[in-house]
């Protein structure tokens, strides 16, 4: 087999990814492997396209926002308004991040404080120790 092929086994193996999730992808126009009958046969391509898939995912982007920016690449030539939308894009995707984080802290230590008096209206409860 060409080296620049995968089967989706290969595919499943490298990106750690299930069969579903590559059919998935492929239904949502994210990636388009080559077909040999039943077979797919991913390409270089379809690999590079994954694996910032994989990443939009981890950073939280959403399938439609990942697929504009992919389909840009599409187009051909420098790549200069993919690279701009993409910077743009994981600017937003960061600040958002950034809030969902403060948010998430200020929710921890409210809890932890909760947690303090909980603990000292407890001990109010018991007798001191003799």
């Amino acid at each position: 087999m060409d080296n620049d092929l995968m089967t989706i086994r290969e595919m499943c193996e490298a990106f750690d990814v299930t069969p579903r999730t590559l059919r998935f992808y492929e239904a949502k126009e994210l990636i388009s492997p080559l077909r040999e009958g039943q077979k797919r046969l991913y390409t270089r391509s379809d690999r590079g396209r994954l694996k910032l898939i994989l990443r939009g995912k981890r950073f939280g982007f959403a399938l439609e926002e990942m697929r504009q920016l992919l389909n840009l690449y599409d187009r051909g030539g420098a790549n200069e308004e993919q690279l701009e939308r993409t910077i743009v894009a994981a600017r937003e995707r960061l600040a958002q991040m950034e809030r969902q984080r403060d948010e998430l802290n200020e929710a921890i230590d409210e809890l932890r404080s909760q947690l303090e008096n909980g603990a000292e209206m407890l001990a109010a409860f018991r007798p001191a120790a003799e």
